[in-house]
């Protein structure tokens, strides 16, 4: 993860008698009733409409099995005051088990979050015709195929991936380490490459590139034990080719995640690149 830290538990609330005099917060709002991990923490900018205020999502990594919105804190924290033409919502989903919540649950999860998001227009004084994706790991993945793959209605205007997996079956076959990444991947999709093949294709954003596909920014340290740069370099090669808006941006030496300056450039980065598109 590229970090984690706590915004704290206190929260602003609109005054009813004058409903934007200030920022909003609200944490774990459920956006589904499958799971208790169906839920997102919601920001609104105080001063906000249906035309001007866009949306982010941002979507937390960890192997698909773990990790938590709180992963994203700090990255909400930092960005947001720069950023306050837009609503952000950090999801939770549910996650993998090998069982029921396999594949495809995650990226079910995602769609019912946007989808929740987009029926709260009005009551959260939002545009939800404008959407930006977050993700960072599984939550990239996650966003790149929802981008690609489920953005029937072009609402999603950019997607933003930190070191995301894009090929899950050549990830499972080739990886470096697969030890480590086999069980992984194997227990996000519910089997390997040669009991679900389809399964892994449909897994795959890499495979929905086209056209029309959003704009595109792709973070990567180059020393990445965790998702191999070649994900991302194999990705940067297929939106090239399709002539796709995209930005990729490597780290020497960096790792399955970072600090220090890196990170303070990756959020500049990313917060220029919602402003130009996701409008």
């Amino acid at each position: 993860m590229i970090a984690v830290a706590s915004l704290g538990s206190s929260c602003k609330k609109n005054n009813d008698d004058n409903p934007q005099s200030t920022d909003t917060v609200m944490k774990d709002v459920p956006y589904a009733s499958i799971s208790s991990l169906q839920k997102m923490d919601v920001y609104l900018p105080a001063t906000r409409n249906t035309t001007d205020t866009k949306i982010i999502v941002f979507i937390h990594g960890g192997g698909w099995n773990a990790g938590d919105k709180t992963d994203f804190d700090e990255a909400i924290n930092t960005m947001w005051p720069s950023l306050k033409e837009y609503a952000i919502f950090n999801i939770n989903y549910r996650l993998a088990d090998g069982g029921a919540n396999a594949n495809p649950a995650q990226i079910n999860d995602v769609t019912a979050a946007i989808d929740f998001i987009t029926a709260k227009a009005d009551e959260y004084k939002i545009n939800t015709n404008a959407i930006g994706l977050v993700g960072a790991s599984a939550g990239a993945h996650l966003a790149l195929l929802k981008a690609y793959k489920l953005n029937t209605n072009n609402k999603i205007k950019a997607v933003i991936d930190l070191f995301g997996p894009t090929d899950l079956t050549w990830m499972y076959n080739n990886h470096p380490l697969p030890m480590y990444a086999q069980p992984q991947i194997a227990n996000f999709i519910g089997g390997t490459p040669a009991t679900k093949p389809a399964a892994y294709a449909e897994a795959s954003p890499l495979n929905y590139v086209s056209a029309t596909s959003p704009a595109t920014q792709i973070f990567h340290g180059t020393a990445d034990p965790v998702v191999p740069i070649s994900e991302s370099q194999r990705l940067n090669t297929k939106l090239q080719t399709f002539g796709v808006t995209h930005e990729y941006i490597t780290y020497a030496g960096e790792q399955h995640g970072w600090a220090g300056a890196n990170l303070t450039d990756t959020y500049t980065k990313a917060g220029a690149f919602v402003k130009l598109y996701v409008k």
